[in-house]
């Protein structure tokens, strides 16, 4: 049971271990090597120099799983490999990429008798001791020959990994699943400062957390983790109010209204990612000046 994995990054590099832990002898290449090579020495896995070494360390049907950024990176890759690879040897994209990309990659990939296999991943850096949520999309061949690796990876062999569907249903159901996380972690921080902000009652944050974790109906995996941290600080005072958002978010309310479905939930907490990387700072300025304009209302900061 051997695979190439490709991408040593925070979710690789723990996939690589996990996999090596589980049995599975593991070629690895990423862009600098000694990360590669780091990793080898740690946990016995091959690290290459090269795709080309990497390609040469596997038996047909290969494997290769690549965990690399969406976008230009998995598309260079994905075009080297697809030159490199034979009929019957199997990709699998493990990124988070855009669901309707995977189904062009395996149209294209097809066309030369090679297997795609889109693979949502979920699990943080826990996975490599929990275990990985896995949803796939794929024909069912070239899942058949990935599943052994999906039972390494996943919590337990009968749990925790899905075939979904036909190629770009894997991706598709990640896609989704994240907007859905937007949308809990979006509502966890609101009643949290809504909890701290009635100072009157001088509420035990951490207390409240861990209350809720225990036969609540909000009880979670993100409760577990805002428990955590509560306990050792409720001021948050020293972290910037900034959250990234991954592009999956942004998919996931292109794709409602697509759809022509409503999702404000995920809709509105991707938007408020977007007000926390201060894209509303110049809203507010305007919607200021509006005030003072109509009201003749003060300006905060305006200098008299």
């Amino acid at each position: 049971m051997n695979v190439g994995m490709i991408g040593l990054g925070r979710m690789g590099a723990n996939m690589a271990r996990r996999l090596v832990r589980g049995g599975a002898a593991v070629a690895a290449w990423n862009r600098n090597f000694e990360v590669a090579a780091e990793l080898a020495r740690e946990t016995g896995l091959t690290a290459c120099a090269t795709l080309e070494e990497l390609v040469e360390q596997l038996e047909p049907p290969r494997v290769v799983w690549t965990m690399l950024p969406a976008g230009e990176p998995s598309e260079q890759v994905l075009v080297h490999l697809a030159a490199l690879l034979e009929i019957g040897d199997v990709v699998v994209d493990g990124a988070n990429a855009f669901y309707r990309d995977s189904m062009r990659h395996a149209g294209l990939l097809a066309g030369q008798g090679i297997h795609f296999v889109d693979a949502g991943v979920s699990g943080g850096v826990w996975g490599l001791e929990n275990g990985y949520a896995l949803m796939v999309g794929g024909d069912r061949e070239a899942v058949a020959h990935v599943e052994p690796f999906l039972k390494v990876l996943a919590p337990a062999p009968d749990k925790g990994w899905l075939h979904c569907g036909p190629a770009g249903s894997g991706h598709f159901v990640k896609m989704v699943h994240n907007g859905i996380e937007y949308g809990m972690m979006q509502a966890f921080a609101e009643g949290m400062a809504l909890l701290k902000g009635k100072e009157e009652f001088a509420l035990d944050l951490a207390a409240v957390a861990e209350s809720w974790r225990h036969g609540s109906v909000v009880r979670s995996w993100l409760l577990d983790l805002t428990a955590e941290f509560l306990k050792n600080d409720q001021q948050l005072g020293g972290i910037e109010p900034y959250v990234a958002d991954s592009g999956e978010g942004r998919w996931t309310a292109l794709e409602a209204i697509e759809q022509g479905l409503p999702a404000p939930v995920m809709s509105l907490a991707l938007m408020m990612r977007f007000a926390s990387q201060g894209a509303n700072d110049y809203p507010a300025k305007l919607l200021a000046m509006m005030r003072k304009g109509f009201g003749g209302h003060a300006l905060h900061g305006a200098k008299p």
